[in-house]
């Protein structure tokens, strides 16, 4: 899939079927202000410490354009080493809210996307320490992280189940 977004508002995604023939889907959403593609781990990184759950709005990549709402909120403090360094990182939930009448459908035919869990590093330079979620719509859970953070087994097993 490939997703372009351009700052007018239009949107353009291109998926591949199952027998190779390219479908490409256009669409124009009105943008709000605090669309948030790309940028999901910097507002973390610029949150200050112990904020209150805040609401972005997010261009769900899905074979056709969709305007999501993310639900971000502290959901714990796990435990990391880094050099030897016992470090707290803050997890921050992330649930995504499709809204209308699909919103209230997916969770019952099972499309209601899963959390996706962000580590950040809080502190005079916040860090992006790890994220736990789908990278797209039907995906495996993919796991992204510094290769040189080191979980407990506490957060580890808490992270297998964003």
């Amino acid at each position: 899939m490939d997703v372009l977004v351009e700052a007018t508002g239009d949107v353009t995604v291109k998926t591949t079927e199952k027998d190779g023939t390219e479908k490409v889907a256009k669409d124009h959403l009105d943008l709000p202000p605090d669309i948030a593609n790309g940028l999901v781990s910097v507002y973390l990184q610029n949150l200050p410490e112990n904020s209150p759950e805040i609401k972005v709005a997010y261009i769900a990549a899905t074979p056709k354009p969709r305007l999501v709402t993310l639900d971000i909120a502290p959901a714990g403090e796990p435990t990391f080493h880094v050099g030897g360094v016992q470090r707290k990182a803050t997890d921050f939930r992330i649930k995504i809210e499709i809204g209308g009448v699909a919103g209230v459908i997916a969770p019952l035919v099972g499309k209601q996307p899963k959390d996706v869990h962000i580590w950040i590093l809080q502190g005079e330079a916040p860090v992006f320490i790890r994220e736990i979620g789908q990278l797209y719509e039907g995906g495996p859970l993919s796991r992204i992280e510094q290769t040189s953070a080191q979980f407990t087994p506490a957060a580890a097993t808490k992270a297998k189940k964003p």
